[in-house]
Parts: C-alpha cells; sequence; structure tokens
C-alpha cells in the first residue's frame, strides 16, 4: 500500500521567490502555475531515471520524442502542488489509466478503486463475462451455424429466383390463353367453344396449381432449415443478452465503488455524480483521470490542494491532437461531473469562459448596405449569444439595426477567432448568401502565427474529422467515421521560431484549422494561444482575413478584407 511519504515529493528545484497562488486552478481553462509548471519538469525528469517499470512512451534518452519507428504510446500525467500535513510545500503526481498493465506504480498517488486487485469482485465477475464472450465467440464461428446461415440464404434466392421464373411462364401462358379465347369467341361455334374455353379454364387452374404445391413444397424445406436455424441463433442471442445483462450489472457496480471525496468532507459515487446529466450513465474509464486521482488522495491524507496541472508525455495518439510536454485542461466527458463535485468547498479560480472577454471591444463595420453587413469581429466576442454570455456580433447588431428583417446568421467564427463575418438584412438577401455557403463559392481565407517554423512554402492538410464524444467541444482526426476536411496552406513569414500561415479551408468543419496546424498528421504546429490544441497566451493568432462573396442583389463579386493585430 502507498503511504502519504511515497506519494509526496518535496521540490528538488528552487522556488524562493515565488508567489503561491491565490486560488485553486479551474481545470478546464488554465494557464499552469510557475510552481506546477516546475512540477511537471522534475516529474519529467523522474519519468526518464526511473527503473522500476517499462513503458515505451517514444521518448528518446535526452527528454524529446525518439525518432525511431515503434508501438509507443503517450499518457496523460498530473500534478497537484500540495502542502502536506506537516505544512511542508511540495507536490502529489499521477497518470490517467494505467501504464505498464498496472495501476500501482511507485512515485504515483494510486486509483480511486484498485479494480485489479487480486481480492477485487472485478477480476471474478469479469471472468464470468469473458467465458460467456469465449462462449459467444465460439458460437459465432460454428460451422454449422454458418452452414445453416448460408444454406437459409441459398434456398431463399433460388425459391425467389424459381417463384419469379414460374410467375413469368404463367403470365406469357395467361396472354396466350386470352388470345386464344379472343380468336375462338370471334371464329368457333358455340358447341365448340364451350369445349375450347373448359380447356383453357382447366389450364388457368393448372398454372394456379402448380404455384400452389411449388409454394408449399418451398415452404416446408425452408421452414426445415429456419427452424434448426433459429435454434442455434436464440441460444447465440441469450448468450449475448447474458453478457450485456452481466457487463452493465458489473459496470454498475464497479461505477458504486469510485467514491470521490471534496473539500466539504462529502462523498458521492460515479453514479450519483453523472445521474443529474444529459448522460447518466458514466463513460468508460470515468475516474482514472490524473485529476480525480491527485484530488482524493489529498482529501484522504491531508493535504491541502493548492494548484494543479496537466500534461502530455510522449507520442500523440492517432486521433488526438497530444503535444510532448505540453499542459492540457482536464477533459470534459469524463472529468467535469467528478471535478465538479470535488472542487465544492475549495476557493477555485473563476472560469474564464463565462467572462465577456470583448465586452469593451468595438465591432466594427466593414461594409454595409440594404442587403447585408459585413463586421471585422474582435478576438473573445461570440459570433451568437451563448449559455452564460449574451453580448455577440448578432445582438450587437440587432440593436444596431432594429427595423430591418434581420439580421440572419449566416456562418460563425469561434469566439477565440477574429476577423470577418457577413450577416443577411433581409430574407432575400439570407436566401442567396445561405446558398453561397452551402456550394462553397464563398472563398475565405484566414491568418494564423504557428508555435514553431513551418516547412516549406505551401501544401494541402487533408484529415477527416469528428467530434471527440468524450470531451467537447475537442475534435478528433478520424479516418473511419470523420467528415471530409481539406485545407490549403501558404507560409507568409518565419519570425522569431513562428510561422505566419494564409489558411485556405475548403470545407467548414469545427476546428478545422486548429486541428489541420496541431495535428502531428498536419503541420505538427499548433496555434498560438489554442487553449485546446494548444497552450493559452493572450489570444487565439487566428483571423478570418479576407472574405469573398457575390453580392446578394447585384450578383457582383465583392472582397473583403481586415487587418489582424498579430
Amino acid at each position: 500500500m502507498l503511504t502519504p511519504e511515497h506519494c509526496f515529493t518535496p521540490f528538488q528545484s528552487s522556488i524562493e521567490g515565488i508567489d503561491l497562488p491565490e486560488r485553486f486552478t479551474y481545470p478546464f481553462y488554465y494557464q499552469p502555475h510557475e510552481l506546477c509548471v516546475i512540477a511537471a519538469r522534475e516529474l519529467q525528469s523522474h519519468l526518464l531515471s526511473q527503473t522500476d517499470w517499462q513503458h515505451d512512451f517514444g521518448v528518446a534518452e535526452d527528454g524529446e520524442l525518439s525518432s525511431r519507428e515503434s508501438k509507443s504510446t503517450g499518457k496523460m500525467f498530473g500534478v497537484l502542488l500540495v502542502r502536506n500535513p506537516q505544512g511542508e510545500l511540495g507536490y502529489l503526481s499521477a497518470f490517467s489509466g494505467k501504464i505498464a498493465d498496472q495501476n500501482l506504480l511507485p512515485h504515483f498517488v494510486p486509483p480511486v478503486f484498485d479494480m485489479l486487485s487480486s481480492d477485487s469482485f472485478f477480476r471474478t465477475e469479469l471472468a464470468e463475462i469473458t467465458e460467456i464472450n469465449t462462449q459467444v465467440s465460439q458460437r459465432s464461428n460454428d460451422a454449422e451455424l454458418k452452414t445453416l446461415r448460408d444454406t437459409f440464404k441459398a434456398q431463399t434466392q433460388q425459391y425467389q429466383a424459381e417463384e419469379q421464373s414460374i410467375r413469368n411462364d404463367h403470365i406469357a401462358a395467361r396472354a396466350a390463353r386470352k388470345a386464344q379465347r379472343k380468336q375462338a369467341q370471334a371464329t368457333l361455334p358455340e358447341g365448340e367453344l364451350a369445349s375450347v374455353l373448359e380447356d383453357l379454364g382447366k389450364q388457368s387452374v393448372a398454372d394456379k396449381n402448380q404455384l400452389k404445391y411449388f409454394k408449399l413444397e418451398w415452404d416446408e424445406k425452408i421452414k426445415q432449415t429456419e427452424q434448426a436455424l433459429d435454434a442455434l441463433e436464440s441460444q447465440l442471442a441469450g448468450l449475448k443478452a447474458e453478457r450485456k445483462k452481466l457487463s452493465n450489472a458489473l459496470q454498475h457496480k464497479l461505477f458504486g465503488q469510485y467514491r470521490f471525496l471534496n473539500a466539504l468532507d462529502k462523498t458521492q459515487d460515479l453514479n450519483a455524480i453523472f445521474a443529474p446529466t444529459t448522460n447518466p450513465v458514466p463513460p468508460a474509464g470515468a475516474g482514472e483521470c490524473a485529476a480525480p486521482k491527485l484530488l482524493q488522495y489529498a482529501y484522504l491524507h491531508g493535504f491541502t490542494p493548492l494548484a494543479m496541472a496537466e500534461f502530455w508525455w510522449g507520442k500523440s495518439p492517432k486521433s488526438e491532437v497530444r503535444q510532448h510536454k505540453k499542459f492540457y485542461p482536464s477533459c470534459h466527458g469524463k472529468c467535469f461531473p467528478i471535478l465538479g463535485h470535488m472542487l465544492q468547498g475549495l476557493d477555485v479560480d473563476p472560469n474564464p469562459l463565462e467572462e465577456n472577454w470583448a465586452e469593451d471591444k468595438p465591432l466594427e463595420i466593414i461594409y454595409q448596405d440594404e442587403a447585408m453587413v459585413v463586421v471585422n469581429k474582435p478576438s473573445g466576442l461570440l459570433s451568437v449569444p451563448g449559455k452564460t454570455i449574451t453580448d455577440s456580433a448578432y445582438t450587437r447588431l440587432q440593436e444596431q439595426f432594429p427595423d430591418v428583417e434581420g439580421p440572419f446568421v449566416i456562418h460563425r467564427l469561434d469566439m477565440a477567432t477574429s476577423g470577418l463575418l457577413v450577416f443577411a438584412l433581409t430574407r432575400r438577401a439570407n436566401k442567396s448568401l445561405q446558398k453561397q455557403f452551402i456550394s462553397r463559392s464563398v472563398q475565405k481565407r484566414y491568418m494564423a502565427l504557428l508555435q514553431g517554423q513551418v516547412e516549406g512554402k505551401q501544401g494541402d492538410i487533408d484529415l477527416p474529422m469528428r467530434g471527440d464524444p468524450d470531451d467537447r467541444p475537442r475534435q478528433l482526426v478520424c479516418f473511419e467515421y470523420g467528415k471530409p476536411a481539406q485545407t490549403h496552406w501558404e507560409l507568409i513569414e518565419n519570425i522569431g521560431g513562428q510561422s505566419k500561415l494564409y489558411l485556405y479551408p475548403r470545407t467548414g468543419r469545427t476546428h478545422q484549422l486548429r486541428v489541420h496546424c496541431a495535428h502531428h498528421l498536419g503541420l505538427n504546429l499548433p496555434m498560438v494561444g489554442d487553449t485546446l490544441y494548444g497552450e493559452k497566451t493572450d489570444r487565439l493568432h487566428l483571423h478570418a482575413e479576407r472574405l469573398e462573396l457575390d453580392h446578394p442583389y447585384s450578383k457582383e463579386r465583392m472582397v473583403f478584407t481586415a487587418d489582424c493585430d498579430f
């Protein structure tokens, strides 16, 4: 069992003269405190020097990413600045999930619940589910089941083909009989006509009987196969239902073991924490992230939490944007409800996203006529009203143009992105502008400043994207389920280790330009100030600099530009 002494780390570096944080970190949007940065560096040194366990992070001996090809995978780590019960200043360390197939490692706080312990119910009940899963796999691949499925399919197809052939023959025969009947009625005397009509009627009855007995024969043949197949399918469905039942029960039981304290000394498990949310079933892996582990250990052992930070160590995953040594906010899908409970009782920094960053920033009008208005939105101003902030480009235009049919929202920019936005003032203009955006006849050019130097003068990025269901609003690169996303880029200049680019989005996916720049399969350089995919600074250095479209009334091609302030 790890003791508080084993997990608490006094600072090895000098921290003299560094002020303590005034409040605890708001974990979903923050600039890491200087002491947390020092703690993170010391933890990174420990990761390079320790010999207790082995895990391939894809990091070389000098602490930088290795260039060799391997199946390495990075991990998210966290540090919690604390004061121990004796009043000493130091930090606790944690990792998300497991490392080296373990969740108990020296120097790191333990999981909130150790599902891998030898006496845990999880192993026993999981073994039962695993056994059923093995049976499901065996029965799914059973030769008899496969043969019956193939036979049933072949019989059904043969029956349908032969039935259609018979029906076609009957249609042709019916047409021939109709012609014979018509000719007989026109040419034969009454006695001979009766005989011919009787014979034609018998042919019609014979056709009907042929189809009837054909169906009976095939129904019996297919029914025998179907009954044998249903028996095996029912057994398989029963196993799957039992597996689902046991899995749900184990999951609920497991979530009940993850009990989290807060600064008010109140405890809630995962089931209770997620119950009032829009997704009442906790996502897989909830409670295994670094931040909840750190706070839980601090509360249990009398440490006073002062600040925290989380950083990525190692090679980036295939889909996410994770850069080696960079700090990142806690995830929303798993951690937001948990930390919402755990931070109660702490004096926490206010959520900056609930502040109106652009309250004192003007909305510059670039162009205006009876059909539309083009504005230069400042960074920090919403395009449309949000959940907690009503001030936006849209609401400001509503106040400025109270007597128009609109304004109508045509497109949007992220709150942190500055630049050109067009609004329609009439329904007619709205219809025209909407069509232009849908047909992609509108040309847009953005300017961005990236952390690092881009190699080359221009290029194209083609990385399909989708939303991250566990960490919205972050986006993922996904070649299986993502929607097409293409961006063209041109280098303007390299300045002091940074790169200024023109970006031309060919599609309009959420966060497309930010992800395409930051992802390791894109330019592998996040934008300066990108709090989601890079590091927080004064602002996101992304500006919608040029907009080209047809005037909704005159159809004249119009080009608008707005200089940026970076």
